[in-house]
């Protein structure tokens, strides 16, 4: 390289052209290291409209991955913990609480005056194992008594909002037969409603699900909120897992979803978004945690990008990304939060759900830390509808 630069006037040219690609680096790095001088971020760009947050996993809470943290800090003003505050976690065994993790989630949010989310009170799935042996329904509501006041009572003023109920309804409307339901009777979810109000009166109370785009299912949860509200219990608005693919549910269906639960008076929390961009077995949509598809695994056709994801599917999950939140701004005074459901791709359960071990790029921020083409497509959304 001496020999090729030994003129005075090369040289110059050589380091003025390593200046301006060092710059161009940190200007497409700006977004994912907390640089204060960022003028538009996605909760700013929204902050008039909702809140706009994302899950964070323990990695993060604790410190572990700060490139995340810093994400996270810079882009939106609301966290979910992904795990942190679930039964199996807060409360293993009989009355043995383990707070260690929730409270580091819970300080970061208040560290950075964000909407913090408490995620999932009540929930029949990554429960404690000893809920599931109980026989006894005197005992039941005495557990879930005492779980449900001890966590919220604990950040009463501190956690904003609760997802109360997670998951309580079968695809048809019913309610699902869960140990909840089984022991406590159908009128269970007004109860936990009615602790957690009583436990914390100011915070926000959430009945939270997924598939809410099928109109039997919805309805249920329609009736549930009517239902609630003529007996005087509190709820504060229903949250709708947006775990959606590149074509399904249609821009039509998530309106209707959008109408309909304003229809009864209560807004709209989109709490779990992310796009996956993979085949999805048997057309399944939707976030059942209990559904394994394992004969798929190592199958090439269901994991068709494991070194990248092409132009052509980066675009359309750019259109996709665009053509929801015009949506949501369309419908802005219906809607109070939405939630990413992971803050970058190499983090999302995606990637092992249903089938394990696949590669998938649901998220606005790619395996690196950098903000995707959908990143810009939001950010370029008028927020005037």
């Amino acid at each position: 390289m001496n020999n090729k630069f030994k003129n005075i006037t090369y040289v110059t040219v050589f380091y003025t052209v390593i200046c301006l690609i060092g710059c161009s680096n940190i200007a497409s790095t700006s977004i994912a290291s907390n640089d204060t001088s960022v003028s538009d971020t996605l909760y700013s760009h929204f902050k008039e409209l909702f809140h706009v947050g994302a899950a964070i996993n323990e990695e993060t809470i604790l410190g572990y991955d700060s490139q995340s943290e810093k994400i996270v800090t810079t882009e939106f003003n609301s966290i979910t913990p992904e795990n942190s505050l679930k039964w199996m976690f807060i409360q293993p065994k009989p009355n043995e609480f383990n707070f260690s993790v929730a409270d580091k989630y819970v300080q970061l949010g208040l560290d950075n005056n964000m909407h913090i989310v408490g995620h999932a009170l009540v929930w029949h799935s990554q429960l404690a194992d000893f809920m599931q042996d109980i026989q006894n329904s005197a005992e039941m509501n005495a557990h879930v008594q005492n779980h449900v006041n001890t966590v919220v009572s604990r950040y009463k003023g501190k956690i904003n909002a609760w997802d109360v109920v997670n998951e309580a309804f079968n695809e048809d409307g019913s309610l699902r037969e869960s140990v909840f339901y089984n022991q406590m009777g159908e009128d269970y979810i007004d109860q936990v409603f009615r602790w957690a109000a009583k436990a914390d009166p100011d915070a926000d109370l959430i009945y939270n699900d997924y598939n809410v785009y099928k109109p039997l299912k919805r309805a249920g949860i329609l009736r549930l909120v009517e239902k609630l509200k003529s007996n005087g219990t509190k709820i504060s608005g229903v949250g709708v897992q947006a775990h959606w693919d590149l074509n399904s549910p249609s821009l039509k269906e998530i309106e209707q979803i959008i109408l309909d639960i304003a229809s009864v008076g209560v807004p709209v929390s989109f709490t779990e978004l992310d796009i996956s961009v993979l085949p999805s077995p048997w057309e399944m949509v939707g976030a059942e945690v209990s559904q394994n598809f394992s004969i798929f695994e190592g199958d090439p056709k269901m994991n068709p990008y494991p070194n990248g994801l092409p132009d052509v599917i980066q675009n359309q999950l750019a259109k996709r990304y665009e053509d929801i939140f015009k949506l949501f701004v369309k419908h802005k005074d219906k809607i109070s939060r939405v939630t990413f459901w992971g803050v970058m791709d190499k983090h999302s359960w995606l990637n092992d759900w249903p089938i394990k071990g696949r590669t998938n790029y649901p998220l606005l921020f790619d395996r690196n830390y950098q903000p995707k083409k959908a990143y810009q497509t939001v950010l370029d959304l008028s927020t005037t509808d």
